[in-house]
């Protein structure tokens, strides 16, 4: 199948399916004429890695985890332990996103939202960046 079906079906973009392609993360068959032809294997591929990045996996991530999926003989723990890192920078993502959302909120709750141009918002913005 070409690009266009191979997209459909797999629901990755077919300009996603490119990139992938430029850096080696799934690879297609060449016709003669120079069009990409996606067979059943190719697409279980383009599926497995969309899915992966749906969950937020990195590109690397899914190298690694469609490297375990070729492999008939991988052990479990090795796939537990790509996703279990994962989950952990998804935790201090949101760790990182709550402590966002309550600078915010303390900022949001010291302005008067008014007509006067005094802001606390403002005011916090000028200063020099800082972790939250």
């Amino acid at each position: 199948m070409n690009i266009g079906e191979a997209a459909a079906q797999s629901g990755v973009p077919a300009k996603t399916i490119r990139y992938y392609e430029d850096i080696g993360l799934v690879r297609s068959q060449r016709l003669p004429n120079g069009y990409r032809d996606f067979g059943e294997t190719e697409l279980s591929a383009l599926a497995f890695v969309g899915r992966a990045r749906s969950l937020g996996f990195s590109v690397e991530d899914c190298r690694t985890l469609l490297t375990l999926e070729r492999d008939t003989h991988r052990h479990s723990h090795d796939v537990k332990r790509v996703a279990q890192s994962h989950l952990e920078r998804i935790a201090a993502k949101i760790a990182e996103l709550e402590a966002m959302r309550g600078t915010l909120e303390a900022l949001v709750g010291r302005c008067h939202g008014d007509d006067r141009p005094e802001c606390p918002i403002m005011d916090d913005l000028r200063g020099p960046a800082r972790p939250v």
